[in-house]
């Protein structure tokens, strides 16, 4: 069964800029002969790995409300010389952008069941393009007002 991660995206104040940091990561690693592997590490280990590379996700929080997701490629765990873990999130370098889903500031990083994920944006309401082109603003607007 499919299962999510979801963490805050400490210091970044838009989808935008979240963007631009994957971009910059990736010409640098790229013009440095690296690999391109969008990679965020984190302290704590999950013990649900097998779940979450079952087509799970790192849901990323901005500015209080679940925004944008990557999908996760693989969880590569590691141990310091004083034998304290941490792991390595392996993420696509593409941004999903989500309906909006507010939550409260945490540490670290919290498992989500996929059936509290919220969705793509897309679907019924409107094209997933015309959302994706709409500013933020407005989005996070129109969605307070539950008409998106």
């Amino acid at each position: 069964m499919t299962l999510h991660l979801v963490k805050l995206c400490v210091g970044v104040e838009s989808v935008d800029q979240l963007r631009g940091y994957i971009e910059q990561r990736q010409i640098l690693a790229l013009s440095q002969g690296l690999s391109a592997e969008q990679i965020h590490t984190t302290r704590m280990v999950p013990t649900r790995i097998d779940e979450l590379l079952d087509g799970g996700s790192l849901y990323w929080v901005i500015k209080g409300n679940v925004q944008v997701r990557q999908k996760l490629i693989d969880i590569r765990v590691h141990k310091d010389d004083a034998g304290k873990k941490s792991c390595d999130l392996v993420m696509e370098p593409f941004l999903h952008q989500t309906h909006f889903q507010p939550r409260r500031p945490f540490q670290g990083w919290r498992y989500l069941k996929a059936s509290d994920a919220p969705l793509d944006v897309g679907g019924p309401m409107l094209d997933g393009d015309q959302l994706a082109e709409m500013p933020e603003g407005m989005r996070r607007e129109l969605q307070e007002l539950c008409l998106i």
